[in-house]
């Protein structure tokens, strides 16, 4: 298991607590790829251990970084708002 990097923390915070219009203003194509590939993919990990407790153990990692489970939701729905695929 890997540990969240401090680029990744901010960007799940930064989803946690803007408005998706606004960021979809502002995003860039490598903000954007970041996004869909690499932030994406923990939001869906994320997603699937919550819904469906794969294991992926990275409720533990949001909580090392001070995400919490509102956080992580919040990330969530701003990033589907955003167009990214998490079910």
């Amino acid at each position: 298991m890997r540990a969240l990097s401090l680029e990744e923390i901010e960007f799940i915070k930064i989803l946690a607590t803007s408005d998706s219009t606004i960021l979809q203003e502002g995003m860039n194509e490598v903000t954007r790829h970041r996004l869909d590939e690499e932030i994406g993919t923990i939001l869906r990990e994320y997603y699937l251990e919550n819904t469906m407790n794969s294991g992926t153990h990275w409720n533990q990692q949001f909580k090392k970084a001070g995400i919490t489970e509102d956080d992580g939701k919040a990330a969530i729905a701003c990033a589907r708002r955003l167009g990214v695929d998490i079910s």
